[in-house]
């Protein structure tokens, strides 16, 4: 393992929690689960594997120095600025284009800022696996057991037991699919032989540049540029002028649909959750009896079932009559009250703020 790095991608600006998430205050860097932020949490979890040296965080200036704060044992080296956001296809190659010059020989694990993982004993297991596995110049991805038919994630279909002797279950992988719908959701939970799609990758840095260059050339230049840079005077403004003329691209779309050796480790019992809209802390957050969770605030129900509420004002009373299946979120300046199946349309308020010169909200 002392080739092993970890790359947090953790530039994010995490909108489907607005209004809690906001542009400084990004969902990554909030305690939203507890006294922890989640940013926090993915460090502790990632330094019972690899050192503090090892653990590199891709993310902008902004959020650099909050970072830094919350977790001051990872080297400011570490920290990869991105001058602004052009997708986790760029993330990835810029880590691994820098990681290459740094070590001819390293593996990375690619991890989000910010996922929630119960069963942290399985995770390690899990990525010491996928090494044994990406050693043998697969591109590895972590693929979690459905538990029931969700429209908020991408899959990945299995195909056959990959020949060889590991330590956990791995296939080979058949496709990648975007977010379906309710009906194709439902097909494919049914199936019984695909994951959501977590976006926890592992792989050799060799192996994913080689697939970069053939597949996005472009970004395989700009970022070996930007790599040979790298410490040196001139390094800042190279990285800015080839930053800028990237396209922005996922990692899962530019690379991984079309990559030619492909394995996935079907993770089931991780306990893994992408914290991703609000509905999602129900899966990680303890109800009362009655289905209901409170964070940070002071909540009356009457008659009320499976109703989050959620305040940056722990003095906040509020009281909720005869409402199930709700979220009802104080962020002081805002009051939001949505149904729950409907909180994945977050990010649709947030691009009619924008439209509206409504930057204050945001």
């Amino acid at each position: 393992m002392e080739h092993t790095y970890a790359v947090i991608m953790a530039g994010g600006g995490g909108t489907r929690l607005w209004p809690i998430s906001r542009k400084e205050t990004p969902k990554q860097l909030l305690p939203l689960l507890g006294k922890e932020t989640l940013f926090q949490s993915t460090f502790a979890r990632l330094e019972k594997i690899f050192p503090p040296e090892r653990i590199l965080v891709v993310t902008v200036l902004e959020q650099a120095r909050v970072m830094q704060e919350q977790v001051p044992a990872i080297p400011k080296e570490n920290y990869l600025i991105e001058p602004a956001p052009r997708g986790t296809a760029s993330v990835v190659a810029l880590a691994a284009a820098v990681l290459e010059k740094r070590d001819p020989q390293a593996m990375m694990a690619i991890q989000t800022a910010d996922h929630h993982i119960r069963n942290q004993d399985l995770f390690q297991y899990l990525l010491r696996a996928a090494f044994d596995v990406a050693h043998k110049e697969y591109l590895v991805t972590l693929g979690i057991t459905p538990t029931f038919p969700s429209t908020g994630y991408g899959y990945i279909q299995q195909g056959e037991p990959l020949e060889g002797d590991y330590k956990y279950p791995v296939y080979t992988v058949k496709r990648f699919k975007e977010k379906p719908d309710e009906a194709t959701a439902q097909q494919l939970l049914r199936s019984g032989d695909h994951s959501w799609n977590s976006g926890m990758f592992i792989w050799r840095v060799d192996s994913i540049l080689t697939e970069i260059k053939r597949q996005m050339p472009e970004l395989y230049n700009a970022t070996r540029q930007i790599a040979e840079a790298w410490g040196l005077p001139e390094g800042g403004d190279i990285l800015r002028a080839k930053w800028t003329e990237l396209k922005t691209e996922t990692i899962d779309y530019g690379i991984m649909e079309k990559a030619e050796r492909v394995a996935v480790l079907p993770a089931g019992g991780l306990g893994w959750s992408d914290v991703g809209s609000w509905d999602s802390l129900f899966e990680v957050l303890l109800p009362d009896m009655n289905g209901n969770v409170s964070v940070n605030s002071q909540h009356l129900s009457v008659d009320s079932h499976n109703t989050l509420v959620y305040s940056v004002n722990e003095q906040r009373l509020v009281v909720t009559i005869g409402m199930d299946d709700f979220v009802v979120v104080d962020a002081g300046d805002v009051l939001m009250v949505c149904k729950t199946d409907q909180s994945q349309k977050v990010k649709n308020v947030v691009e009619h703020l924008k439209k509206h010169n409504q930057e204050k909200f945001l």
